[in-house]
């Protein structure tokens, strides 16, 4: 090991406490209109008429609902109420159900389709904030909206879930994420956080419902969205599981290879399991051979004809460390173990920003800071590099590296 288990786990609880969770308490919050800022650049200029994402605002609140589940600290709770306050009071549909996808700088709805990605996390940070704090109403809210998803996006045809609906819940053209998605009914990032979303609401909703639509998007990614081999995601689909794009995720792959593990784990279905096990060990030895620069850091994304961006942004970085230890805990491999040691060793030398707090977007093919991206954003939150935190944190607490524990 490059770094014991005990330094390990401090420096992980350092940057979680003293600079992510820090950095959103001390310079994100919106005190003129509420909730908090839709943009910061790099050089930490707040953009005033920014809109306010529902992915920014539930990942925050899943952020804050988690640290105050783990550590009890009242500023955490503060946080994780404002982050859900705004959330009732600013993006939920009082007339069609659901989250609205963006307000405004003043908190009126700007985008008011409904992406089901959107919801998703929307429930994954319901779910995690009724587990910190018991609070029904929140509990209540996550599982109305998981009615909602399956009402109105779930494909009872082919399975799955389509992209985005209307704000009345009709059928939308306008289906990406964002710019840099493709305009196609299916995709592999939504599916991955329906799974989030669900793995997380049934830690504490043992519904036989829930129970069921788990183990039926598990095995519909196993069968569709992951390539035959079992080492990569396919990103984009049509309505039948055609695929429309040969690009490659590391970022997501690795992600997803220990977000499937944990939702098995959850479900408590041993055959699953197994069978989620073997691919999630074949994803990270994919990632590994094809998506790992020798410094480290993971690469964003490749096709046919090689990588097609070697920029490194944060958020596989963050993941990187999660799903190769994950992969080291289902092996005992210790390539992944190094792997995910890497992982961490290059972002905190080159992602984490030591200046001005939080992590970089990313750095660009010569290691350097990619200035022009936001420090916070619609997609810019706290959630990836908290969660590796707190996983990783967790993991070395209970299951330290197998050298130390012969």
């Amino acid at each position: 090991m490059k770094i014991s288990t005990e330094e390990w786990r401090r420096q992980l609880e350092n940057e979680l406490k003293n600079n992510i969770l820090g950095f959103w308490m001390e310079h994100t919050l919106d005190e003129a209109h509420g909730g908090f800022a839709g943009e910061i650049d790099n050089q930490m200029n707040v953009i005033a008429d920014a809109e306010k994402s529902l992915v920014l605002n539930a990942r925050i609140l899943w952020t804050f609902a988690s640290a105050y589940r783990l550590y009890g600290t009242s500023e955490y709770l503060a946080m994780a109420e404002r982050a859900y306050d705004y959330l009732m009071q600013h993006f939920t549909d009082t007339e069609y159900g659901g989250l609205f996808w963006m307000v405004d700088a003043r908190g009126v709805p700007s985008q008011p389709k409904k992406q089901i990605y959107g919801q998703a996390f929307a429930i994954y940070a319901l779910a995690e904030f009724y587990h910190a704090t018991g609070r029904a109403d929140a509990l209540q809210q996550a599982v109305d909206l998981f009615h909602i998803v399956e009402k109105h996006g779930y494909d009872p045809i082919y399975k799955g879930y389509i992209e985005a609906l209307s704000r009345e819940w009709q059928g939308t053209d306008n289906l990406s994420l964002s710019s840099k998605d493709m305009n196609e009914k299916k995709s592999m990032n939504t599916h991955l956080h329906v799974l989030e979303g669900y793995t997380g609401l049934y830690r504490v909703w043992k519904s036989e419902e829930l129970k069921s639509k788990l183990a039926e998007l598990i095995e519909t990614m196993l069968d569709h969205i992951i390539d035959a081999d079992g080492k990569h995601f396919y990103l984009f689909l049509d309505e039948e599981w055609h695929v429309k794009s040969q690009s490659i995720s590391y970022g997501h792959d690795i992600e997803g290879s220990w977000l499937l593990v944990e939702a098995a784990e959850v479900l408590g279905d041993e055959a699953l399991l197994q069978r989620v096990r073997k691919v999630a060990v074949s994803m990270a030895e994919a990632v590994l051979a094809e998506g790992i620069a020798e410094d480290g850091g993971i690469w964003n994304e490749a096709d046919g004809s090689g990588h097609i961006d070697k920029s490194r942004d944060w958020w596989p970085q963050a993941e990187a460390v999660v799903g190769f230890y994950n992969a080291y805990q289902l092996t005992h491999e210790t390539r992944f173990l190094e792997a995910a040691e890497n992982a961490w060793i290059f972002t905190d030398r080159y992602i984490v920003d030591h200046k001005l707090g939080e992590w970089y977007w990313g750095v660009d093919e010569a290691l350097q800071p990619l200035a022009r991206e936001p420090k916070v954003s619609a997609w810019k939150c706290p959630y990836h590099n908290s969660r590796a935190c707190f996983e990783m944190i967790g993991r070395l607490t209970l299951h330290p590296t197998i050298k130390e524990t012969k």
